[in-house]
This record gives C-alpha cells, sequence and structure tokens, in this order.
C-alpha cells in the first residue's frame, strides 16, 4: 500500500517504503515513557512507528497522529481505535484546543522533506505545542536540518540508523527555554 500511495502522490508521501523497524525502535529509544502523558505523532503512515508508540505509551496517555493520506489514516483509525487521529498536523494547536490537551511531553515526525514555508510552519506548531523542555524526535535522510534545529531546540544527540532504505538520521532534540 505505501508503494501504491506514493506512486500516486510522491509529494504527501516521502519515500517509496516505509520505515524499517530499526528505524521505528530508535525513534521511540529516547522517549521517557514514563513521564509522557501527551504525545504526537507527525506522518504516521502505515503506523510503524506507531506499533511501537502504542507497547510503550501508558494508557491513560493521550496520542495524537497526523497522516494527510486519506487511506492511510482510515487505517490507523481502525488500527489504532484509542489514538486521535488527524490530517494536517499544521492544525496541531487548534486540534489541541479543541480537546483540551496540554502541552505535549513529546513529538515524533518524519514531516521535513518540504518547501521550507511548510517546514517552517510545522517547526512553530511544534514549539508552540511542546512543554518547556519537551522531546522532538525526528529522521532525515541528511543532515540538512542540523543548524535550522538547533536555532529551537537543543540536539542532544544524532544517531544514524543504515537499516533503513534510504539510511536514516534520527534526531533527538528539546526544546530550548523561552521558545
Amino acid at each position: 500500500m505505501f508503494l501504491q500511495r506514493f506512486i500516486k502522490n510522491p509529494k504527501r508521501v516521502g519515500s517509496i517504503l516505509p520505515s524499517s523497524r530499526f528505524l521505528a525502535s530508535k525513534m521511540v529509544q529516547s522517549v521517557p515513557w514514563n513521564d509522557v502523558t501527551t504525545i504526537a505523532e507527525f506522518g504516521s503512515g502505515t503506523g510503524v512507528i506507531t506499533r511501537f508508540i502504542k507497547l510503550r505509551v501508558n494508557r491513560s496517555a493521550k496520542v495524537l497522529l497526523f497522516e494527510i493520506d486519506d487511506k492511510m489514516r482510515s487505517d490507523l483509525q481502525t488500527n489504532y481505535p484509542n489514538f486521535s487521529c488527524h490530517s494536517n498536523a499544521c492544525y496541531l494547536t487548534k486540534i489541541m484546543n479543541r480537546k483540551g490537551i496540554d502541552p505535549l511531553d513529546c513529538i515524533i515526525s518524519g514531516l521535513f522533506n518540504f518547501k521550507s514555508e511548510l517546514r517552517e510552519t510545522l517547526l512553530h506548531q511544534i514549539t508552540e505545542a511542546l512543554k518547556p523542555e519537551g522531546k522532538f524526535i525526528a529522521f532525515q535522510y541528511s543532515l540538512q536540518m542540523k543548524k535550522h534545529l538547533s536555532e529551537k531546540f537543543i540536539i542532544d544527540k544524532i544517531d544514524f540508523v543504515p537499516l533503513n532504505f534510504p539510511p536514516a538520521f534520527v534526531y533527538t532534540c528539546r526544546k530550548k527555554e523561552g521558545i
């Protein structure tokens, strides 16, 4: 299904294959799961990372999933009925306000292969939505975002995941004070 959705709309689906289990595992590794009461995942796709979130998150935690592809989002709603599924991460803070959700403890994302205007909108939503010192964990296929991310976040570490196609870098960041 992932390849079909990529062929149908390559600008919305960022890769021909979903993330590997190795990448998904690395993405959730740095999350302080015992302290997480609110978390969002951007670009949930077929749920590769979502499965890892479900295994680790407290049952009482509020989980927001964002997937723009209608078919994948529908599958996510079916497979994760206790999680709240939405189409557009650009409206994260509005959705949080509507649902009465406090600032997020963590955001996990693979959404950054966009034009700068959309990327800036997403970064603004992320910094507005995260609590002070909140975790932002993102993967990229290059290190091009390192300097840009360091303006708004403390980058705790960057891990390389070779067992993914294409190989990826996982940024583990914390929201800077005063942002």
